[in-house]
Order: C-alpha cells, then structure tokens, then sequence
C-alpha cells in the first residue's frame, strides 16, 4: 500500500475513532445515567458537554489549523482526546465525566479541522477529493456501526466505563502513525492570529451550545438557558463587528457569507440536529418503552449505520460526479427526512427490530450520501489556505445545530404526558426538518461535475 493510501487510512482512522465515540455513547447512556447518579434531563450532559467543548473551540481549531498547520493541530487533537477518554472512563462522578467530555471535544476542535483540511489539501476538488471523503465518510458510519454494537457489547459485559476505554489505544495508535504517514506542516503564514475574535468566537459559541443543551434541564427562562443563550448571541454579534475591522481576521467574513457556505452551514445544522435527536428518539424507544438491554439495542443500530457505509463508499462519489453536489445534497437530505419519518411510522407498542429495518435502512442509505456531500459542499471553491476555517465554519454549524436539536427534541419528549407520543411528535418534527434542510440545499450555485484530475501538489513530496 502506497504512502498516500496509508495516509488517507490515518485520516480515515480518526474519524472512525470520533463517530465510535459519538454513537457508543449513546447506547451507554441509561447505564451511565444510573451509575453516576444523572437524573433523565441531565444525562444528556454526557452528550452535551462534548458538543459544548467542541462547538466552542472549532473556529478558533480551524484558524489554527491554517496558521500552525494541520498535522500539528490533528497531533494535538488526538492526544486531547486519547488522554480526555481515559479520564472519562475513570470518572468517579457526573461532574469528573461530563468535564472529561468537555475537554474530548477540545480535541476534537483541533482534530476535526485539522483531518479535513488534509483532505481538502491533498486532493483535488471533483472525482479525486469525492473519493477521499468516500473513505472518509465511510470511516465516520463504520464508526457509528461499530459503535452501536460495541457500545452493547462493552457495557453489557464490561461496564460502561470501557465506552471510553477503547478510545485510548486507537488514539495512541494513530498518535504513533501521525509523524510517518502525514506531510509536515508547511511554513507558518505571516500575520497574527486575532485573539480577540479568537475569544469572542470560542466564548459566544460555547455559551450557545451550552444554554442551549442547559434549556430542558434548568428550564428556557433561566440563567443557565436564556441567560447562557442571550450573552451567546451578544459575544457572536460582537465578533461580527471586531471581524469587519479586523486587519487579519479569525473569520474571513466574505467567507462566512459566500453563498455556498452560508447555505452548507444552514443544511448542515438542520442534518445534524435531527441526526442526535433521531439517535436520543431511537435509544429512547428501545431501552425505556420497549425495555431492551444495552446490547440489543446496539444491535438495532446496525442496519441504519451499515446503509451509511455503503452509500458513502459506494454510491455518494459516483453521484457526485454524474449530479454535482446540489442536486445530491438535495435528493439526499430529502430522502433522509422520508427515512426518519418511515422508521417513526414502526415505533408502535408493539414494535422493534422488524418494523425499524424498513426506516433505517432508507435513512442510513440517503444519510449516508447527505453527510459527505455537505462537507464536499464545505470545501468546493475555498481556497487552500482558508480550508481549515471554512472547515471550523461548517463544524461549527454542525455543532450548535445538533445541540439545539437534542435541546428541542428532549423538551418534546420530556414534556409529553406519554412518552411514546411524545416520541412521535418529535420524530415527526425531526423528519419535517430535515425535508427543509433538503430544499434549502436548492440555494447553491449549481455545479457541473468535473472529469478527474491529477492529485493537487499542495501536499505532494512533503516528507513526514
């Protein structure tokens, strides 16, 4: 196997290693919840406090990435992580995980940027760069799929605290690897690096995340939701004017409004928003209404997440060839939204692995195309030196939309006097949203499919 193969491997690898965490998790969640003494709505913070860590620091890790350099920040990021899931699975308490779980999603601030951005850099926009986000977007549902079966099998037999244990080794693994396989960093670009907007961004993006994932616990009209949520938008709003002024700014701002991106950020945050509530409404149905065990729950998983291997591997990089990315973003976000609502149609009382596969294998298989898709979306156009902040961008918006669809999704069924029903409006909802998510794709710039060309240099006879 080639360098250049081996080193996709590497980059396929961590985002195997966040997907295993995200969804592994999930499944461990009434475990962890009972262990450590969360109540139901602040469980959640086992979720939560990852998405607050990493939403917060992903536009300060993606401009990072561009003036450090993506092979130093991706060692960075690995390391925060490998050493945060030790620390995880060690917790003695809610508070000890849920800070752990802060600080897994630093490092996923610096990792996620930092792996894209070796993706955007080494290979170039059309055929060659779908094909790598193929690998890598398989990776990604390779992880959840493993994740959903694992995470079963580990706290089923081995307890809860080894959904974090299993990150340790595959983090050291790839920690190992880094400095042979990826290309060393190129010079420092000149220029400073706008620690006020740095501040601002890291601040009001945290802040955000946070009210909003505190909303179903501590109530909207509190200090902690509305409070977190009103000075959130204060400091982003602030960021906007320091940034029009800034002489080297964190955020390029004609960036942030170019049409394709902007639209990218707004779909992926719907996406993602209903991914985490659609996981939270799955694992709900099965473990609390149906009563299964951790295992067979993760088990239930697997034909959504397995949809996602294929259709990412196999079918997203010859779509995006023949259509080009709006036409597939659009069909695939569409037909995601008709999976969710297909597989709420099987959440009865009676229900369970049998009535879910139709559902789930429709959503895995349109998922799986819409997800790669929105970061091939992400990158189309964007200049070399400016990936990793159009990657943080688009992360970003990932972030905050999934935790604003857990924050909504869990008041929905919380709030509901029955639970499946309320199960059901959120599912609904989700699947609603989702649709929309599909035709406001229709707003990018059409593009015509380009035929395959060489590999760009950029990254070409770096040595490790």
């Amino acid at each position: 196997m080639g360098r250049e193969r081996l080193r996709l491997a590497l980059l396929a690898v961590t985002q195997l290693i966040v997907a295993l965490d995200y969804n592994i998790v999930y499944v461990a969640l009434p475990d962890i919840g009972d262990a450590l003494d969360f109540s139901p709505r602040s469980v959640q913070w086992v979720v939560s406090a990852y998405a607050v860590g990493l939403g917060g620091l992903l536009l300060f890790g993606g401009r990072a990435v561009d003036r450090l350099g993506p092979r130093r920040m991706f060692m960075t990021g690995l390391a925060l992580y490998g050493v945060a899931s030790l620390a995880g699975g060690l917790a003695p308490g809610p508070g000890a995980l849920v800070a752990a779980r802060a600080v897994q999603g630093a490092g996923g601030a610096l990792l996620t940027p930092a792996t894209l951005t070796l993706i955007y850099r080494g290979f170039a926009e059309g055929p060659a760069r779908n094909r790598a986000l193929g690998v890598w977007g398989m990776a990604g549902s390779a992880g959840l799929a493993a994740g959903s079966l694992l995470g079963g099998v580990l706290t089923n037999y081995l307890g809860w605290e080894w959904v974090f244990f299993v990150n340790v080794p595959l983090a050291l693994g790839c920690v190992l690897a880094g400095p042979r396989l990826l290309p060393t960093d190129p010079a420092r670009t000149s220029g400073g690096f706008d620690a006020l907007g740095a501040a601002l961004a890291t601040a009001g993006a945290a802040l955000l995340v946070f009210g909003l994932a505190s909303g179903p616990e501590a109530g909207w009209v509190s200090v902690r939701g509305a409070g977190a949520l009103a000075v959130g938008v204060v400091l982003l709003l602030l960021l906007l004017t320091v940034e029009a002024r800034a002489r080297d700014p964190l955020i390029p701002l004609r960036l942030a409004r170019g049409r394709n991106l902007a639209t990218t950020m707004i779909v992926i945050a719907a996406f993602q928003g209903t991914l985490g509530g659609g996981f939270y409404i799955l694992t709900t149905y099965l473990q609390p209404v149906r009563g299964y065990s951790s295992l067979r729950a993760g088990l239930t998983f697997l034909p959504l997440t397995l949809a996602c291997m294929v259709a990412a591997i196999r079918i997203t990089p010859a779509l995006l060839n023949r259509w080009g990315i709006r036409a597939t973003l659009s069909v695939s976000t569409i037909g995601t939204g008709v999976g969710i609502a297909v597989m709420v149609a099987g959440t009865s009382t009676e229900g369970g692995f049998w009535t879910l596969l139709p559902g789930s294998v429709v959503w895995g298989l349109f998922g799986g195309v819409a997800f790669v898709t929105l970061f091939a979306s992400a990158g189309s156009g964007v200049a070399p030196h400016e990936q990793g902040v159009a990657s943080g961008l688009a992360s970003t918006a990932k972030e905050v939309g999934g935790a604003l669809g857990l924050a909504v999704f869990v008041a929905i069924v919380t709030g509901s006097p029955d639970l499946l029903h309320g199960l059901h409006v959120a599912g609904w909802t989700a699947a609603a949203v989702t649709v929309a998510g599909g035709l406001i794709s229709l707003a990018l710039k059409p593009s015509r499919p380009a035929p395959d060309a060489p590999r760009t240099p950029v990254l070409e006879g770096a040595g490790a």
